[in-house]
Parts: structure tokens; C-alpha cells; sequence
């Protein structure tokens, strides 16, 4: 053991904890849902990303188990080494046709998803452009990977991202990556203006819908679907550990030629096991739901809305939007910590405070999400905690 590894280490968590900053995750001892179990206690879950409520739901476990039954745990290999499984490929065409591509590829998580796709369709004659406020998986793919310009501008800041590509024009690629729903923020990319300006420079537009997908447009499918540009997205990434059964797994959408060149030689594809096939079976279900109850949709943004609202009410102010996400900014990290373990403890609300270095120094905040599976009365209830604990 290297005594100085371990020695640093400790000062470093000691000082996390010295400061209010350390985190310490609740145990759940019951299933993910609007409500769940933490210390023996129950709990209401109002940080979840499990937006349509589908990652305990029946239909979505009794295919999962099935998948076990049928296939085994896991794949125990890579894909292209011992082969695919029926029901990774019948994902895939159905998170395509979900999204509006032609073709679709599942990876363990949407983190392998995003650096697979910057890692192989960007070389040293490329050069990308990232949205200050992206999630942090596409901030370190474009760090490690071989572009040769590497371009971070200003969050939603169009005339700046115009700039800046029109000074790129020399570069043989030209890669704009954004996220559709910004999760810490709630607000949502303007695709078709991006879309305008990625045609007009010749760029390619790749979003990261994780929090969109399973929650924005009428349909689910989407923001692209949301903001009428289905089908018009270069690249398109997404998680199946959120709306859509909420377990794990990613994929990239896109054109057929660029999801088949992924398949031949994006890394994180070679290199590690394919999305275990219960999990596959499972989202699969999750997806299939989506399609047939889009009234589930429909209930979670009204959810939503009334969770907004009636903060307002309150005299608190959530950060403006139209998603299920609802970020109220407190401020202090310590502070965020505090407030959260009181809304456990006292009130029986679990809602997790949001510090650095998930989010900027001095921005801490909590994170509100809406349920498609909740009731009026749950969000009532998150609201009076919230109004308790901030004041």
C-alpha cells in the first residue's frame, strides 16, 4: 500500500466533511418510485429520474425477469467476439424508430454512448464545439479525445457559436454537441436554430437527449419531437436509465452508415460487454409503454407545472422551464446538504441538495423532478418541505 495515496486521500475526504460538502448517498431499501423506503423509514422520492414511473412497474420488471430466465445474467463478452443477442437488436430498432433515425446502437450507459460517438467521428481535423452547461460525460469525451480544436461556448449563446464556426471554416469537421434538456438547469437547447447553423457552416449537430427522451413532446419521443425537428438531428445519445425503465444502458441514433461505423470501431463497443440482455428486455417494455400510454406524458408535465406553480405561490423561485426538472438555487453547498437531510429526517421527503463540484461554487441548488406515478397530494407535500426546510 502507498502510505502517501492513502494519507492524501483521507485529508481529502476530511476536508469534504469538515466543510459540509461530503456526500453521503441514502440507502434505499424498497424500489425506486414516487415513494420508497431510506433507514426504515419511508420516503417521498422528488429527485428521481425515473419520469414515467416505469422502473419498478410490473410489465417493465416481468420482462426483465423473462430476459433473465431466457438469456442469462449478462452477455459475458463483446459483441462483434461471441455475438448479439435478439433482444439488443430489437432495442435498438425501436429506440430508433422512437427518436426518428434509421439506425441505433446500446451501450452499457449514455457516458459510453457520448464518448464512443465523440471519440470516433471526431480526428485531428475536427473541431468541436461544447455548450458550456453540458453534462459532464460529453465534457470529458471532448477532453480526451483527438480533436484538434476544441471549442467550449457560452451556454445557449447562438450568435457566439455562429462566431466561432465561422472561423472553424478551414477544419475538414466541424461537431456541435449539445445537451436537449440541460440537467441542472431544466432549460432546453433551441434545435432548430441549431440546425440552421450547423447546415449553414456545414457542422454536425449531435445532441444528448437523456432527459428528454420518455419527457418531451406530446409523444415522449423527445425534443427533437418537442421542438418539430424528428428525424433532422446528425447524431442523436440517450440513456435507458431514466424515463425509459430507468435501469441502465445508452445509445447513440443515427444514420445507418454512422451507426455501423460505430459498431466496427468505436471503443467503448469493442472493449467492454454489450448492455446485459435483461436490461435490454426491460427497457424494451418501458419503451412499448411509452408508445401505447403517452397520457403518461401528459400527467407529468402537469405535475410539473403545479410543482413550479405552487413553489411560486410559495414565494420561492425555481428556475424557469418547461421540463420535468425543477431547480430551486440555494446557494452554499453546506447548506444544500443541511436543508436536504432535514427534508429526510423531519418531513420524509427525499430530494438530494446539489453542490460543487456537480455544479458551479455558490450555485448549489436542489433538484426537483416530477413523477409521472405521483399524485396531487405528493406534490403538495414536496411543496410544503421545501417551503419548511427553506425557510
Amino acid at each position: 500500500m502507498n502510505a502517501g495515496l492513502r494519507t492524501a486521500s483521507a485529508a481529502a475526504l476530511k476536508a469534504m466533511a469538515d466543510n459540509g460538502t461530503l456526500k453521503v448517498p441514502p440507502v434505499l431499501e424498497a424500489p425506486q418510485g414516487p415513494r420508497s423506503r431510506v433507514g426504515g423509514k419511508d420516503v417521498l422520492v422528488a429527485c428521481s429520474n425515473d419520469y414515467l414511473g416505469l422502473a419498478a412497474d410490473p410489465r417493465v420488471v416481468a420482462a426483465t425477469v423473462d430476459g433473465v430466465q431466457r438469456y442469462g445474467a449478462g452477455t459475458a463478452s463483446v459483441r462483434f467476439i461471441c455475438g448479439t443477442f435478439t433482444p439488443h437488436l430489437e432495442l435498438e430498432r425501436d429506440l430508433a424508430n422512437l427518436v426518428g433515425t434509421a439506425a441505433a446502437l446500446t451501450f452499457v450507459s449514455c457516458w459510453d454512448a457520448n464518448a464512443a460517438a465523440i471519440a470516433t467521428l471526431a480526428d485531428q481535423r475536427t473541431a468541436v464545439l461544447s455548450d458550456a452547461l453540458n453534462h459532464a460525460s460529453i465534457i470529458d469525451a471532448v477532453r480526451v479525445s483527438r480533436a484538434g480544436r476544441k471549442v467550449v461556448y457560452p451556454h445557449g449563446d447562438l450568435a457566439a457559436l455562429d462566431e466561432a464556426l465561422a472561423g472553424l471554416r478551414e477544419w475538414d469537421r466541424r461537431i456541435v454537441v449539445t445537451d436537449g434538456v440541460f440537467s441542472m438547469e431544466g432549460d432546453v437547447a433551441p434545435l432548430p436554430a441549431l440546425i440552421e447553423l450547423c447546415r449553414r457552416h456545414d457542422a454536425v449537430l449531435m445532441v444528448d437527449d437523456s432527459h428528454g427522451v420518455g419527457v418531451m413532446g406530446a409523444d415522449g419521443r423527445g425534443t427533437p419531437s418537442d421542438q418539430g425537428v424528428l428525424g433532422e438531428i446528425d447524431v442523436l445519445t440517450g440513456t435507458l436509465g431514466k424515463a425509459l425503465g430507468g435501469a441502465a444502458g445508452g445509445y447513440i441514433a443515427a444514420p445507418t452508415e454512422v451507426v455501423e461505423l460505430l459498431s466496427q470501431v468505436a471503443r467503448p463497443s469493442l472493449f467492454s460487454n454489450a448492455l446485459p440482455v435483461p436490461t435490454a428486455c426491460g427497457a424494451r417494455e418501458a419503451v412499448r409503454i411509452l408508445r401505447e400510454e403517452p397520457e403518461r406524458v401528459a400527467r407529468l408535465h402537469h405535475l410539473a407545472s403545479g410543482l413550479r406553480d405552487g413553489l411560486r405561490a410559495a414565494g420561492l423561485d425555481p428556475l424557469p422551464g418547461a421540463t420535468a426538472i425543477v431547480p430551486i438555487i440555494v446557494g452554499d453547498t453546506a447548506r444544500a446538504g443541511r436543508m436536504s437531510r432535514e427534508l429526510r429526517e423531519r418531513h420524509g421527503v427525499l430530494v438530494t441538495g446539489f453542490g460543487y463540484p456537480v455544479v458551479p461554487e455558490g450555485s448549489a441548488r436542489f433538484r426537483l423532478q416530477a413523477n409521472a406515478a405521483m399524485t396531487d397530494d405528493d406534490v403538495s407535500a414536496v411543496i410544503d418541505a421545501i417551503v419548511a426546510v427553506a425557510g
